[in-house]
């Protein structure tokens, strides 16, 4: 027996599964990337605030690496390692030299944007495919993640208060 028969899965529906979270890892791996020339690089008068919140941002980022290369691995996939891998195929874009808060949030809310959507279509793959475990995992991201826009948004909006 493979390990999908243990799992109740099968094995087609799976690989389409695994090439999305192939795809979310590479991603995320780009993303993390940013976070940390971000963390590094911001000034201004938001600095202490901001460093501290990239640096919480980017620890997440790498948990979340480390859960989406062990759930390809559960479901019999290998993930790539590699950066040169991620680059060939990741849609969230390198970003350098970014110093301003602004800046830096308004990519953060794109890269969300692009995980929200890439991730739905995810989870109902998942859904589709009776795979719960992925599922969970992609709900858990959305979650998470709609907060964080909210905060986001929050953040970054001009208030003319009093």
């Amino acid at each position: 027996m493979n390990r999908l028969d243990y799992l109740h899965l099968n094995g087609k529906e799976v690989e389409g599964i695994v090439a999305a979270l192939q795809q979310l890892l590479a991603d995320f791996q780009v993303y993390y990337t940013n976070l940390r020339g971000f963390h590094w690089n911001i000034v201004g008068h938001g600095f202490f605030n901001m460093h501290a919140k990239f640096e919480e941002m980017y620890d997440d980022a790498a948990e979340k690496v480390d859960e989406i290369a062990e759930r390809i691995l559960m479901l019999g996939g290998t993930p790539a390692n590699t950066f040169s891998d991620y680059l060939k195929v990741a849609k969230v874009k390198e970003v350098s030299n970014v110093a301003c808060g602004a800046e830096a949030v308004e990519n953060i809310l794109n890269t969300y944007g692009y995980f929200i959507d890439a991730e739905r279509k995810l989870l109902k793959l998942a859904s589709e495919a009776g795979d719960e475990g992925t599922v969970a995992m992609m709900s858990d991201y959305l979650k998470e993640q709609e907060k964080m826009v909210w905060m986001l948004t929050a953040f970054s909006t001009k208030c003319n208060c009093g």
